[in-house]
């Protein structure tokens, strides 16, 4: 069955590209006129709740979305093999998380109308505009307003109801010589969920205001979501435990943005409060007050780029983040952590020189480092250098090298649970982790097709991974630090044809670690894809008719604690209708899990069932 899945997407891709072969092309994807919030996937609505900033993610070629339940509802998000923890989100100037966990790294409580798609940060790139983060980061900029709008509502299997609106308004007035503008949306979604216990309901609230012109652009936004999940074994299996994450995340942010010229040239600068209320119940037949958690943080921080001379450029980056939590089972104890407030300071520079070669080739230079710093631990220093070829003629566009470090301070539930006792066991004197990565890439286009790959091999020292050994009585995950090595390939092709879109992705994974004693294994470390293959296809079919499927095929590196199916396809189905005589309003069918396949993304996770809806939304 399995065999017959690859073969039927297989099939379907080549007749595709057999039909198109002689069709008009163009040079970058373009998915229909449909709100789109990433160019990389194809079905832009996910069937079990409302569109979430991780929606964007969940079939990227270069993220891996490991959810619990469904992806909008708790996901850890996995860039290059990481763990949940190594991969950083950033809003326009500000690098954003959460102290407390990094399950709750993607907690952004923004309607993605309000952004931009998603860049994903790897390699020397990650150095250079992440933070906090050592495989990757995820980048997204504040959208500008638009008179536009929807709105939308579906129902489908297990009792899903979800809705969602969103307008933007511009004045017609000038305020000091800008645009006026303000959005806002609301979204709620409910659902009992594809397996018992497995219901939620979540509502989000967003509102902003903008000033800009044709140059500069300034954001104020206020978000709130309410979000209750239900799920067996969310987070502490294998006790079959019927357990639920209740969460409010408060997010405030003010960003400014200027650009300079037309040589790339900008400086942005912004701050943010961020507040999130989480309640974890073991057992929902019995719930307690032992899992009650508060965490505050405040952030703020610049960047930009400035050119120097005609061939050299500089970029810079500097914010300080201020956390704070307050828990019934993360606190200051002898068998718990050394403190419960933390403040960390940033600051890089890298220099960027081009050489011309020739009239159609140059070389780009780049070199500088990050100094990070804590009050509770010591401060490093992580270089960043690479070497670019740049072409305008022939198939190879850009060839790089690079190396880059960057490191990471550890959360409050690995350094503050209770070490001698309960279902997570952290570790107070947990340190500093970094990473080392060596890169070779490079940019190609042939035919019309792109393509961008990369080999990579990674340094991670002082890890922080959590472990399990299912033999030891009274087995608990355990917060455990070593040394982990990644070596890896990933490669990206696209092309656009007249009525097809397509992307296409495919990633290979090993590791090797010096820390999992005999008979333990990773919960997240080695909970990673040795062969990935996405593929994302948008047909536009005529007389109003567009299908878009999403395409996951993985060979999961073997872990002990997952149940079964190491090897999986996964696909999403959507069809949609534009009514011909009500402009703006389409019609929808969408399925997730078309093939009703068992996967535990993370191990002793229960995997969700097949899931459906039937919607409509009508924009304007």
């Amino acid at each position: 069955m399995q065999r017959l899945r690859i073969a039927s997407l297989l099939l379907a891709s080549s007749l595709v590209l057999r039909a198109q072969d002689s069709a008009p092309v163009t040079d970058a994807v373009e998915l229909s006129p449909v709100t789109v919030y990433s160019p990389d996937v194809a079905n832009q609505d996910p069937v079990a709740s409302y569109a979430t900033p991780i929606t964007a993610l969940r079939f990227e070629p270069l993220v891996d979305v490991q959810a619990r339940g469904f992806a909008e509802g708790q996901s850890d998000i996995s860039i290059r093999g990481g763990t949940f923890e190594n991969t950083g989100f950033s809003i326009g100037a500000l690098p954003i998380y959460d102290p407390q966990t990094g399950h709750y790294f993607g907690e952004l409580p923004v309607a993605p109308a309000m952004l931009s798609a998603p860049s994903i940060n790897t390699g020397a790139d990650n150095s250079i505009n992440g933070w906090n983060a050592t495989a990757g980061s995820v980048a997204y900029g504040w959208s500008r307003i638009r008179d536009t709008g929807f709105v939308s509502a579906a129902g489908g299997s297990d009792n899903l109801l979800r809705t969602e609106a969103y307008a933007g308004y511009t004045s017609d007035k000038k305020l000091a010589g800008r645009v006026l503008a303000a959005d806002a949306s609301v979204a709620y979604s409910e659902s009992n969920g594809s397996r018992d216990f497995g219901d939620h309901e979540l509502t989000r609230y967003n509102a902003r205001i903008q000033l800009a012109d044709d140059v500069s652009q300034t954001d104020l936004f206020a978000g709130y979501q309410d979000k209750f999940i239900g799920w067996r074994e969310l987070y502490a299996g294998p006790f079959n435990s019927r357990e639920t994450d209740d969460l409010q995340t408060t997010l405030i942010a003010l960003n400014h943005r200027i650009t300079y010229g037309a040589d790339g040239d900008y400086f942005q600068a912004g701050a943010y409060y961020r507040r999130n209320d989480d309640e974890y119940q073991f057992n929902r037949a019995a719930p307690n007050a032992n899992f009650i958690h508060q965490t505050d943080v405040t952030g703020g921080g610049f960047e930009g780029r400035a050119s120097i001379t005609e061939a050299t450029a500089i970029r810079y980056r500097a914010g300080i983040v201020a956390d704070k939590i307050d828990s019934t089972a993360l606190f200051v104890a002898p068998t718990r952590g050394r403190y419960d407030d933390r403040t960390q300071g940033y600051a890089g520079a890298f220099a960027d020189h081009t050489i011309s070669l020739d009239a159609d080739r140059s070389l780009v230079l780049t070199g500088g480092a990050n100094y990070d710093a804590s009050n509770r631990s010591g401060s490093a220093v992580s270089p960043v250098a690479e070497i670019a070829l740049l072409q305008d003629k022939g198939a190879l566009k850009r060839l790089y090298v690079s190396y880059a470090e960057a490191t990471q301070l550890p959360t409050y539930t690995a350094l503050n649970s209770n070490s001698a006792a309960g279902f997570f066991r952290g570790n107070r004197n947990l340190g500093r982790s970094e990473s080392k990565n060596f890169e070779l890439g490079a940019d190609t286009a042939v035919s019309a097709w792109t393509f961008k790959t990369a080999v990579f091999f990674r340094k991670d020292e002082n890890l922080v991974d959590w472990t399990f050994n299912p033999l030891v009585p009274g087995a608990a995950r355990i917060a455990a630090q070593g040394d982990v090595d990644t070596l890896g390939f990933e490669s990206v092709a696209r092309r656009s044809f007249e009525h097809v879109d397509l992307v296409f992705g495919y990633s290979w994974l090993h590791k090797n670690e010096d820390y999992l004693a005999p008979g333990t294994d990773s919960f997240y470390a080695f909970n990673f894809p040795e062969h990935r293959v996405t593929a994302a296809i948008v047909a536009r079919l005529g007389a109003g008719f567009e299908a878009r499927m999403d395409n996951e095929f993985r060979v999961q590196e073997s872990n002990a604690l997952r149940r079964r199916n190491d090897e999986v396809v996964l696909s999403s189905l959507g069809l949609y209708y534009s009514v011909p005589r009500v402009k703006g309003l389409t019609l929808s069918a969408q399925v997730d899990n078309l093939w009703n396949t068992y996967f535990e993304e993370v191990p002793l996770v229960p995997g969700p069932r097949r899931e459906f809806s039937l919607g409509a939304r009508y924009a304007w």
